[in-house]
């Protein structure tokens, strides 16, 4: 039982406090957690830096295996192989958008080609200067392709860290 306080009795002074709404409170924060715990887990790309950096001189090993190399320039973009410097240009479409169809298009073609069709690695870059900006959209819009035609070690390197290039 609870005594009230500020009375001039001698008895007890303890006073019960309700905790429910703290019980519950909690139960929604843990459950909020939760979700959201799981949920940045499950909303994210594996990317690994591929190619060529400023900071060194080289990131991966060179050998003779073949590169597919993308480059996502804000006009146009580059589909590019190393090795045997073969560059697929995709420019866009009338109304100013980035042709994705005929990315995605060109992706699958390589993806069943002899060089990757049993290989999902490839690299991304983006040439943006402030004359021709890069959407970010873009860059992720063109990761998302590669996964889905089936490329998933995607990497993101520097746009002169490519190993194919396309010589402008």
């Amino acid at each position: 039982m609870g005594a009230a306080v500020g009375t001039d009795e001698k008895g007890s002074v303890n006073v019960e406090l309700n905790i429910i709404p703290f019980i519950d409170l909690m139960s929604c924060l843990t459950a909020f957690l939760l979700v959201t715990a799981v949920w940045v887990n499950i909303a994210q790309i594996n990317i690994q830096p591929k190619g060529k950096t400023r900071d060194t001189s080289n990131v991966q090993k060179d050998d003779e295996t073949v590169t597919l190399s993308v480059l996502v320039q804000a006009d146009r973009i580059w589909v590019g192989l190393s090795r045997v410097n073969e560059f697929q240009e995709i420019p866009k479409k009338g109304d100013g958008e980035q042709d994705w169809e005929k990315f995605e298009t060109t992706l699958k073609e390589h993806k069943a080609s002899a060089f990757f069709a049993d290989r999902t690695d490839l690299e991304i870059a983006a040439e943006s200067t402030t004359a021709s900006p890069v959407k970010y959209q873009d860059v992720i819009r063109a990761m998302d392709l590669a996964l889905k035609v089936g490329f998933l070690d995607v990497g993101l390197s520097d746009p002169a860290g490519l190993a194919a290039r396309p010589s402008l």
